[in-house]
């Protein structure tokens, strides 16, 4: 795999003679919907196929990988113009491997949310190893409030993804209530309510376990929220069932801040089974413009998260959005959400070279809309290849997107390319 940068002059024609690639699988690996369209800084990725198959007439997907040494789900994952679907026609040309050699192997969990456009669902699925449904909370008995997930879960299994059950403390306003937490973690009885309700409800609906995000819990409920977690895991694992606990991103035993006291990464890291580390969120819809996930942040959260837990129970957070800042930021105002692929197509629209910042390791532009300046930070193939090398060095059981709501080729590209994607089943 290469990463190529737009220059100034280049079109897909001349990058694909430079890499003696066809031009048509430059298009197709980066799915671009005007080809004759690019901006320099933008990325592009070049995978260089080493065995490809050409499908006959009678040919299945499961034949050919049978036939090859292979499985569906790897052929899925190495032809996402499949888009999740077993529908091949004659002569259609299918890649069995690519040339360059894997890093080792790495899991994969994202986050959904019910609505999920399921053509998008069942193009991400090959490349997850867990599907994290979000979310669910619970009643004033500690009991699980129901979900509606749409099939989720049997989606999931039908890929090979083990589907989890987001529990969070959000109400009905969409905000993260820390007192609902301190007031559950405070009753015995409701804990133990919450306990019992999940082991009946998980498996009665699909879920192989589930993923405790609680956050803006007050600092004192550290101990509290760790014994909550081990009790929650003993009570499931003998059920065949896991504890996932997503940490809030720190650099210390002794940072302050509500959002991070009472997260003891030691004590709930090894009170789960695996510990998500959410280390995105520096520039957001309410900051000033900056990186989602700028990596030099992001290494010091993780540097700190392997002194406090064994990496192979540690998932590292790669966001899958960016943000628009209109400048100057004024008091109130907040950034507008954008997917990667928007936030490049936009940049063609509006004539934009984009920059790659360091020590950020993100991409980033800068335009005028009716007379504002705007600034936007998003994610590309370099800054998601940067990501991976750090979860890659650190030893880390994998990585976890917040969120696979819109479709980025290039991340599961790029990880595809590096990685053989765990997969539980």
């Amino acid at each position: 795999m290469m990463i190529h940068v737009v220059k100034p002059g280049d079109t897909v024609y001349s990058i694909a003679r430079q890499y003696n690639v066809p031009m048509e699988r430059v298009i197709s690996d980066n799915e671009l919907a005007d080809p004759s369209r690019l901006t320099p800084g933008q990325t592009l990725v070049i995978l260089f196929p080493k065995r490809v198959v050409t499908v006959r007439p009678g040919d299945t997907l499961a034949r050919i990988a049978a036939q090859n040494g292979t499985t569906v789900i790897r052929l899925m994952q190495d032809n996402p113009q499949l888009g999740g679907s077993g529908a091949i026609v004659p002569d259609q040309q299918l890649v069995l491997a690519y040339e360059e050699p894997k890093l080792g192997t790495l899991a994969v969990n994202g986050y959904a949310y019910p609505g999920i456009d399921r053509a998008v669902l069942r193009k991400t699925l090959p490349y997850l190893t867990y599907l994290s449904v979000f979310s669910t909370g619970f009643g004033p008995d500690g009991r699980v409030t129901p979900l509606n997930d749409g099939g989720l879960p049997d989606e999931a299994r039908w890929y090979g993804a083990d589907p989890l059950l987001v529990l969070s403390t959000l109400g009905p306003d969409g905000r993260f209530s820390g007192e609902r937490g301190h007031v559950l973690l405070q009753s015995s009885a409701m804990r133990q309510n919450l306990i019992d309700s999940l082991a009946e409800y998980l498996p009665a609906h699909g879920y192989a376990g589930v993923d405790v995000d609680f956050e803006y819990l007050p600092p004192e409920d550290a101990e509290a929220y760790a014994s909550f977690i081990r009790e929650l895991t003993a009570r499931l694992n003998p059920l065949g069932l896991v504890v996932f606990v997503a940490l809030a991103p720190k650099t210390s035993t002794t940072q302050r801040g509500v959002l991070y006291e009472s997260h003891d990464y030691a004590a709930l890291a090894n009170a789960a089974n695996n510990a998500l580390v959410m280390t995105y969120e520096w520039g957001h819809a309410g900051s000033e413009p900056m990186a989602v996930a700028p990596l030099n942040q992001v290494k010091r959260v993780m540097d700190f998260a392997v002194t406090q837990a064994p990496p192979e129970k540690l998932f590292m957070g790669v966001p899958n959005y960016g943000y628009d800042w209109t400048l100057p930021v004024e008091p109130g105002t907040r950034a507008r959400s954008i997917s990667n692929v928007a936030a490049v197509d936009q940049a063609i629209d509006v004539g934009a070279f984009i920059d790659y910042e360091w020590p950020q390791q993100a991409p980033t532009y800068t335009y005028w809309q009716d007379g504002r300046q705007h600034e936007v930070w998003f994610e590309d193939a370099r800054s998601i290849r940067a990501k991976l090398d750090l979860a890659s060095s650190l030893g880390l059981r994998g990585v976890s997107v917040w969120n696979i709501m819109r479709w980025f080729p290039q991340l599961w590209s790029v990880l595809n390319a590096m990685f053989i994607l765990e997969k539980r089943r």
